[in-house]
């Protein structure tokens, strides 16, 4: 049975829902300012140091916290369906991994749609990439990580860093990934009445205004038309209650045919990105320390 604390993210969304619905011409800005509300629910993980950081033509955000390993890296990307979301929306959820890791966090404030359409995403997280590397971080002590939208990067940044012949990161561990922009998994209808915040609709308008006329089969934005073949390991955690459950399905039996090392772990009566109820909700707090324990399996000391 989940939590009474776990509660918290359904009263949020049922109140983006309920804002969204009665103003259904709602335009961009209010849009992005009830989501910046997400990281409201994420308690403050405290004894982490944040530092902005300029990256070429957007911003980035150090989390640092004491005394960590300064030289392993979670490289994080936000979700919120390439329009909202923001480093600030995700800085807690984000400093909370890299505390249960003991590592240092770079999250990356790429730069959103309408205004700048697929790829620029991926493209400004391969930048990010890019610059761990240039600074001196080694690759092998570099991992992703990143919610929804920023869970799809976390893969699609792996893909980028191969075709252009990069070393690849240790591993990655998307959060309630979205995966299929095209929306045609089975628990889309079938969750509908437990998930709170994304329906269909919703779904298709985001895929929409963030593909911005690209093909909708891109292998950078649908990570189900991509060839995964020579990826890092992946742990892929999601809950049982979301629309995009059968994303990470379909997307584990994908990579395991393609021969990658991937584990799906599915969270009973979850919300999409639960995670963001970090040290708030025991799920939340449960499923970091999971994230952690895995990942330092694969960075190297």
């Amino acid at each position: 049975m989940a939590s009474i604390e776990s509660d918290d993210i359904k009263q949020l969304y049922r109140g983006w829902v309920s804002a969204m619905s009665d103003n259904p011409d709602m335009g961009l800005e209010d849009l992005r300012e009830l989501f910046d509300h997400w990281g409201d629910i994420t308690a403050e993980p405290g004894g982490v140091d944040y530092i902005e950081q300029p990256i070429g033509d957007f911003n980035a955000m150090w989390a640092i916290p004491k005394n960590c390993d300064q030289t392993q890296v979670a490289l994080c990307t936000h979700g919120g369906g390439y329009v909202t979301g923001s480093m600030f929306t995700h800085r807690k959820v984000f400093a909370h991994i890299a505390k249960a890791v003991r590592c240092r966090a770079l999250i990356v404030d790429y730069k959103r749609a309408p205004e700048h359409t697929h790829p620029s995403q991926v493209e400004d997280c391969l930048v990010s990439y890019k610059y761990l590397l240039n600074e001196g971080c080694s690759s092998d002590k570099i991992f992703f990580t990143g919610d929804s939208a920023g869970g799809a990067l976390a893969v699609s940044i792996m893909l980028k860093a191969r075709d252009e012949g990069l070393p690849l990161p240790a591993c990655s561990a998307p959060m309630s990934p979205w995966f299929d922009p095209e929306g045609k998994g089975s628990t889309v209808e079938s969750n509908a009445a437990k998930d709170a915040l994304v329906q269909k609709e919703v779904l298709l308008n985001m895929a929409e205004t963030f593909l911005g006329g690209c093909p909708s089969d891109d292998p950078y934005a649908n990570l189900l038309k991509a060839d995964l073949t020579g990826l890092p390991p992946i742990y892929i955690q999601v809950g049982a209650d979301e629309t995009l459950l059968d994303d990470s399905i379909r997307f584990e039996a994908l990579a395991k045919r393609q021969g990658v090392e991937i584990i799906l772990d599915i969270f009973d009566d979850m919300q999409h990105c639960f995670h963001l109820l970090a040290g708030r909700a025991v799920e939340a707090d449960n499923a970091i320390d999971k994230i952690a324990k895995w990942v330092k399996h694969y960075l190297a000391n």
